[in-house]
């Protein structure tokens, strides 16, 4: 049984900043590929930030770039998105997601096959 678990949402003031984790349960977690998501109320699910299996790569959406870091601790079994310059645009509920071994890109969701539940992030201006 796979379980992702997000952490570290809350309300924060624009400007300000966050740190999400994710913390999962998946067998072997340094052999696969990883990314958050977001979705705001009455909007489709948006790529926010990818990394590979190793960290050597990294991917980000467009409006989060240059804001946004994501990262992962292998011993661990987890990874981190550290969100600065916070903007009321941010707000949403942010997923983790595991790729799937199939998947042909970053950034869609059906490349991913689990996925957590999800941490709130609401940005006041």
């Amino acid at each position: 049984q796979v379980h992702l678990v997000e952490s570290g949402g809350g309300l924060v003031q624009a400007g300000g900043s966050l740190r999400l984790s994710c913390t999962t349960s998946v067998r072997s977690f340094g052999n696969y590929n990883m990314a958050w998501f977001r979705q705001a109320p009455g909007k489709e699910r948006e790529f926010v930030a990818a990394i590979t299996w190793n960290g050597s790569n990294r991917y980000y959406g467009d409006s989060v770039k240059g804001r946004f870091t994501i990262s992962r601790d292998n011993s661990k079994n987890t990874m981190s998105l550290q969100m600065d310059n916070l903007q009321p645009e941010d707000t949403a509920l942010y997923f983790c997601a595991k790729q799937s071994v199939h998947a042909m890109n970053y950034y869609g969701t059906g490349e991913y096959d689990y996925w957590g539940q999800g941490t709130q992030v609401t940005v006041s201006s």
